[in-house]
């Protein structure tokens, strides 16, 4: 006889207590394979798939898509057959992303059919090599859930005023694509043609007396706690100092002339961080507030702020003191380029030790920024802008940069606060200081 096996949402690991269910990954009657991801859910941090620790047949599933649960609420049943209920009924790993026994492209998905329990296997993918053709746009069903994968399409559709059950979807399966909700959306504001007659002018719709609510959940939700966490229990403080980029600039353009691998503003300055931390420790720690003590640490994770569509996130380069500049260029791309498409993971999230925010590329010379808790400090790039500067004891044009450093006054005082950004500044107005030091 078959058992019945409930997988409950797992706990995804650095305090996270709940996840908004995006897509079903299988159907009730889907025979699922130990570790294969059966839902896509979003978190306080990232979006994840979750693997089923168990394989048999799906029996039912709790929760439409939208639907936020807590951890611990179940997920799925799965009915695990006698052969397999024993020692290698189930894989036993429940985080995401440990455990896969298998590749996704070798998974087979097979749906249960008739009443004598038989299983019929789904057609084979074509092979890799073979181009698939363009899905032709597939109607959204009139019942049932809409096939929507990305909460920020939903969120385009409702705020464009947009009923996704009358799109038409391009995506694999019919899955509605934030290109086919901008299309709709363009079509829509698309001027009307001229009539012959004077057309009845429609007023505009008055808006709710108490404006738009946007609720506070997911990344914004997430943000929104920690920053208030961080200005609730740190007492920060910020210096800040002008400093001429010009002769690290053209650091950067030598470097790059010579061939190889692009190095990236960024990495230079994350470098500079790293060095300046190995001199002031202090900076790279956190406050234990129960033991009333300071916690310096070893190594530097460093954070560097990203605005993506999702909202802001912190991505983190682990052990960045222990990176040239070439090899923390790389990890910068790779985790914006995660940032961007929404595939970072709650460990690329976490961690940080120090955070760097490049604000200057929002087009503002400075800021004073709330410390990323339970960090000590951030320092902070405004943009670099030709300015009128007085160099070797005559007026010139150079490239300015203002540099700021929020702190933990609990951590230090002013004295080590100024000696990091001093040292900070004096790195980017002459290069040859980091490499005395190096």
């Amino acid at each position: 006889m078959a058992q019945v096996l409930e997988f409950k949402l797992p706990d995804l690991g650095e305090g996270l207590t709940e996840a908004e269910i995006v897509r079903w990954l299988v159907q009730v009657g889907d025979v699922v394979a130990i570790d294969q991801p059966v839902v896509e859910v979003e978190t306080a941090k990232a979006m994840v798939e979750v693997p089923c620790p168990y394989g048999g047949v799906v029996t039912a599933r709790f929760g439409e898509e939208g639907t936020e649960l807590p951890v611990g609420a179940p997920l799925l049943t799965v009915a695990v057959g006698p052969a397999s209920a024993g020692e290698d009924a189930g894989s036993g790993n429940v985080l995401v992303g440990y455990g896969t026994s298998e590749a996704p492209a070798r998974r087979r998905r097979v749906r249960a059919t008739g009443a004598n329990g038989h299983v019929k296997q789904a057609a084979q993918a074509p092979p890799a090599s073979t181009p698939a053709p363009s899905p032709a746009p597939v109607p959204v069903p009139v019942e049932g859930p809409v096939p929507v994968i990305s909460p920020l399409v939903r969120r385009l559709a409702r705020d464009g005023g947009l009923d996704l059950r009358e799109l038409s979807g391009s995506g694999p399966e019919g899955l509605i694509l934030r290109a086919d909700v901008e299309n709709a959306l363009r079509a829509k504001d698309a001027p009307a043609p001229v009539a012959a007659e004077p057309a009845t002018r429609v007023s505009p719709a008055t808006p709710a007396r108490d404006g738009l609510r946007v609720p506070l959940k997911g990344v914004r939700g997430a943000v929104a706690d920690k920053l208030s966490r961080s200005r609730r229990e740190i007492p920060d403080a910020t210096c800040w100092v002008d400093a001429d980029a010009t002769e690290l600039m053209r650091a950067r353009a030598a470097m790059n002339a010579a061939g190889g691998p692009k190095i990236s503003l960024l990495a230079l300055l994350a470098r500079i961080c790293t060095a300046a931390l190995a001199r002031h420790p202090e900076l790279n720690s956190y406050v234990d507030t129960e033991a009333r003590e300071v916690v310096q640490l070893d190594g530097v994770h460093l954070g560097f702020a990203a605005q993506t569509e999702r909202g802001l996130v912190v991505p983190v380069v682990r052990d960045a003191h222990t990176r040239d500049a070439q090899s923390l260029t790389a990890e910068f791309a790779r985790l914006t380029e995660a940032a961007r498409t929404g595939t970072l993971t709650p460990g690329d999230l976490t961690g940080g030790t120090f955070t760097l925010n490049n604000y200057g590329v929002f087009g503002v010379d400075g800021s004073t920024p709330i410390i990323n808790h339970p960090e000590a400090a951030m320092l902070g790039v405004g943009r670099i802008v030709p300015k009128p500067w007085v160099h070797e004891g005559e007026l010139a044009v150079r490239q300015v940069v203002q540099l700021s450093l929020t702190f933990d006054h609990r951590v230090c005082d002013g004295g080590t606060a100024g000696g990091f950004l001093r040292y900070v500044a004096d790195c980017v107005e002459q290069p040859a200081v980091l490499l005395r030091t190096l």
